[in-house]
């Protein structure tokens, strides 16, 4: 006589339900460790960044470039490259450390910086910038185009908006420290204009950020 094989067993709606569960665990925790050690996305709410960013762009900013942190820390367990002067970076507001601010790494540790009549020098020598902007050519406000000589302290960075005019940097608030730069900004994967979805803005989505 032949004996009658084990039929298989049809999935109970339990395990379908357990086998969905782990997966959006599994997913939640990779989406969880990328966003906190790898990449972030941000959004981009003013004009300060002009031309180089504008008002509804999405980018993506490398938090690994720059070091891996403790989870809600400053302190590293990798610390990677130091910034670069013409950096775009993320960073605390030292005014509200809960908000992120984005500029433009203009003074490194030690860098003597001076803005007169508009034109930023580095170490007593004007800089060329090509990616500037300015909405009000003439010299109105002390503060915004008349600024220093300072000197950049030890672990501290210089850094100010590519939008000279419109921007609220290190002119006014000082500079930033190491360890309040989150990322380092890399590529635009989305950008819209105030019409929303009517305007996007193809030509920038997939731009590197410089």
């Amino acid at each position: 006589m032949f004996e009658a094989k084990d039929q298989p067993k049809a999935k109970t709606k339990k395990s379908i339900i357990r086998e969905y569960a782990e997966a959006l665990i599994v997913a939640f925790c990779l989406a969880l460790i990328i966003r906190t050690f790898i990449v972030q996305a941000f959004k981009i709410p003013s004009e300060s960044m002009l031309e180089t960013l504008l008002v509804g762009d999405q980018l993506l900013a490398s938090k690994f470039a720059y070091g891996i942190k403790i989870p809600f820390t400053h302190k590293y367990i990798y610390r990677g490259d130091d910034p670069k002067r013409g950096d775009v970076i993320i960073f605390e507001y030292p005014e509200d450390p809960d908000t992120d601010f984005i500029k433009r790494v203009i003074g490194l540790p030690g860098d003597v910086i001076e803005v007169r009549d508009k034109q930023l020098y580095r170490n007593g020598e004007a800089v060329q910038e090509s990616y500037i902007h300015f909405t009000e050519p003439e010299t109105i406000r002390a503060r915004r185009d008349n600024f220093g000589p300072i000197t950049v302290p030890p672990n501290h960075y210089f850094v100010m908006g590519d939008n000279r005019d419109n921007s609220h940097d290190s002119r006014f608030w000082g500079c930033i420290t190491r360890e309040s730069i989150r990322a380092k900004a890399w590529r635009i994967y989305w950008s819209w204009g105030p019409g929303g979805p009517n305007s996007i803005r193809w030509g920038r989505i997939a731009k590197k950020i410089m």
